[in-house]
């Protein structure tokens, strides 16, 4: 997802404001709080975002990242130095020569983020519509310029607060940090995949999957500072599978959503961004690990659960060891 919030920033320029979240679970009841880390705890490698994978006297450092920039990524980068120092590859979601052909191609094709036959509000209803140009608009992005984007585009906006938006090219997130330690020692960056998988996956989903997304994501954006920053808690005490289970008990208190409908359109958000891509990145991590040792960076959820990193490299015969932060 780092791609795409990058292209957010050159397509919009909003102003700058301070986030004032609260963290979610602070204020749930404890009861519901142990009910999400339950249901979390039932999936493999759902604790710690650090881990190292080792088989036939291959070794590969697997660290999940939170993409955004937080002052505590100082500390982890710290941890993390000398893990990266010792790696003769560094693998990222998205490397230098990754972003730069995204950039390119929508430079050459703007019509990829764009709906060239219909409009947002000719497919979702007036009330929603009018919900969304004016999240938009707090977001620097006038009605007329939204109502034209792709959904799949707009639920990616809609992801992040009006104030953090202007964060997001600021190379401050940890993927970026990581990114320029590898370049400042010279150390060998590998793209996971193809810069176009996200157009891809997108892609390839209905438009009207496309747009249940969109109202999903609208339907919690006043409350969107206050996810963002339990996101980011969560993420530095290791929990992020914990957002995940909470992300899916407030999609089941959306008015006009049945929990059938829930999990039927979270189990598509899943495969498309997280499962899918993680089948397509482990042979890449083995391959790099096969020329020698190996660091691999990308979002801390596409580490725990069934179809996780980890457990696809133990299925794979890896032998898995949880590292301290």
């Amino acid at each position: 997802m780092r791609i795409v919030l990058i292209l957010l920033f050159l397509l919009a320029s909003p102003a700058f404001a301070e986030c004032h979240g609260s963290n979610l679970f602070t204020t749930m009841p404890k009861t519901d709080r142990a009910r999400l880390e339950q249901a979390a705890a039932m999936q493999p490698f759902h604790k710690g975002n650090l881990w190292r994978a080792t088989k036939d006297g291959m070794q590969v450092t697997l660290a999940g990242t939170y993409h955004l920039g937080d002052p505590r990524h100082a500390a982890l980068m710290a941890r993390l130095t000398p893990l990266i120092d010792a790696t003769a590859t560094v693998l990222v979601e998205a490397g230098p020569a990754e972003e730069a052909a995204l950039k390119a191609e929508a430079a050459r094709d703007p019509l990829l983020f764009v709906l060239t036959d219909t409009s947002l509000p000719q497919i979702m209803p007036a009330a929603d519509w009018q919900a969304l140009s004016t999240a938009m608009a707090r977001r620097g992005i006038p009605g007329f310029m939204a109502a034209k984007f792709q959904p799949w585009y707009v639920a990616m906006l809609l992801a992040v607060p009006p104030c953090m938006i202007g964060q997001l090219d600021a190379k401050t997130g940890l993927d970026a940090l990581i990114i320029q330690h590898a370049t400042t020692r010279d150390i060998p960056l590998r793209g996971l995949e193809p810069h176009d998988t996200v157009f891809n996956l997108f892609g390839a989903m209905s438009q009207g999957d496309q747009v249940a997304l969109l109202r999903a994501s609208l339907a919690l954006e006043d409350r969107a500072e206050d996810y963002i920053t339990t996101l980011a808690d969560s993420y530095f005490a290791g929990d992020s599978r914990l957002i995940w289970e909470l992300m899916r008990d407030l999609s089941l208190a959306l008015p006009g959503y049945t929990p059938e409908q829930v999990e039927a359109d979270l189990a598509k958000m899943e495969q498309a961004l997280v499962i899918t891509r993680n089948q397509s990145w482990v042979p890449v991590i083995e391959a790099a690990a096969r020329t020698g040792p190996a660091f691999a960076a990308f979002g801390a959820l596409h580490l725990p659960g069934q179809y996780g990193i980890p457990n696809l490299l133990q299925q794979n015969g890896w032998t898995l060891t949880p590292l301290s932060p």
